[in-house]
């Protein structure tokens, strides 16, 4: 890889995002901006943005569209053929009349301010934004995100997890996949899949998830804190490796935070066969229907 083109920091190399909104507000009224940009390549450093889709979205599902960005950008220096127009098939001649990212850095900033942003592979998407947002002169301040590639690769047994994958496991349309306003579409209706997988509460909660970093959701280790401090039956909805999820009926006995990754243990329910859970590969905990 080039020098200069590196990727942002894993989540993990973060702090957690600073408490409060948008991170700790109940999801059906929390801001996200759904991003998906087309580049001339991979380098932030010398490569550039020449598509952007931003819609900033307030709460779940469908949510209410509080603002949206669709445009061609036009590279200073642009000469010749476009990069990476084998993916996206944007030619130079389409671009001679789009504006710079220059001239839509402010509405840029403006639909992110205090949103969650999500995107697909979002660590490419940050880095080229704070690249574009820097040779604009301002100061980019984006510091944590959600990524569908993470919380997908949690939610779904799948041999594949790339946006083109998802669409074809998905049933969504791939006649314009790689354009960045379809690829927004589809980005929002895979959020929308990991949403009903997880449950999650709060933005925060998704931006716990994390792959292959032994990291379990604090929500999650709290509903198996006061399920075994209740002693009572539970559901847990478990997904094991390259498996699809799985509903046991347990009873939670302990909980083991310091654990690497953090365990729960607990019996099943009938049999009272035992059961040691990864903390981190627990999707929900939810109380048992009464019958």
């Amino acid at each position: 890889m080039a020098s200069g083109s590196q990727p942002p920091p894993r989540a993990s190399a973060l702090p957690p995002p600073p408490p409060g909104a948008p991170w700790d507000e109940a999801l059906d009224s929390a801001p996200f901006a759904f991003v998906d940009l087309e580049m001339t390549g991979l380098d932030p450093a010398k490569d550039r943005v020449v598509e952007v889709c931003i819609e900033r979205v307030r709460g779940l599902g469908d949510g209410s569209l509080e603002g949206r960005l669709h445009t061609l950008v036009r590279p200073e220096e642009l000469s010749g053929e476009v990069g990476n127009v084998h993916v996206h098939g944007i030619l130079a001649t389409e671009l001679a009349s789009a504006p710079t990212f220059a001239e839509i850095a402010a509405e840029v900033e403006a639909l992110l301010e205090g949103a969650v942003l999500v995107a697909h592979g979002a660590v490419w998407d940050v880095a080229f934004l704070r690249a574009e947002l820097a040779r604009a002169g301002r100061s980019p301040s984006i510091t944590h995100w959600l990524d569908t590639l993470h919380l997908s690769r949690r939610s779904f047994a799948l041999p594949r997890h790339s946006l083109d994958a998802l669409r074809t496991d998905m049933g969504l349309d791939a006649s314009r996949a790689h354009r960045a306003d379809a690829d927004v579409h589809a980005l929002r209706a895979v959020f929308a899949r990991c949403l009903t997988a997880l449950e999650p509460k709060t933005a925060r909660d998704l931006w716990e998830v994390r792959i292959a970093e032994r990291k379990a959701r604090e929500h999650i280790l709290v509903a198996c804190e006061a399920a075994a401090a209740a002693a009572t039956p539970v559901v847990v909805v478990y997904r094991p490796r390259a498996k699809p999820q799985q509903e046991m009926r347990m009873v939670i006995t302990e909980v083991r935070r310091k654990s690497d990754p953090p365990r729960v243990i607990g019996y099943m329910l009938p049999g009272r066969g035992r059961r040691d859970l990864r903390a981190d590969r627990i999707l929900r905990v939810e109380p048992i229907a009464k019958e």
